[in-house]
């Protein structure tokens, strides 16, 4: 399973992602009160909110901790394939966890 390739695909989807959302929070009239009332009058139910937190923190997480993986692999650690699988699976359970996580 080639996991450090969801890393840098999910690169290109997330920087721009997170970018635009944060210029638009910046030029957009409103504050953040207002925002949140907004979503909060959509009455979407706490279920989905949770999928849509939990979609956004899963992509970030994700990154980091491969991040952290690849400077592992920088210092020459983690190479033989079973450390490259194993160190994978860490990821995504370490990614899951942490995304599960932020939403509590």
């Amino acid at each position: 399973i080639k996991f450090s390739r969801t890393c840098g695909v999910s690169s290109p989807v997330c920087v721009p992602g997170i970018s635009a959302f944060a210029a638009a929070a910046l030029v957009l009239p409103g504050n953040y009160p207002y925002y949140l009332d907004l979503i909060q009058s959509l009455s979407v139910g706490p279920v989905l909110i949770g999928l849509a937190k939990f979609g956004i923190a899963f992509p970030v997480s994700y990154h980091t901790y491969n991040g952290i993986r690849h400077l592992c692999w920088d210092l020459g650690k983690g190479f033989r394939l079973p450390d490259v699988n194993r160190s994978g699976y860490v990821v995504i359970g370490l990614s899951v966890i942490t995304s599960i996580a932020v939403n509590y």
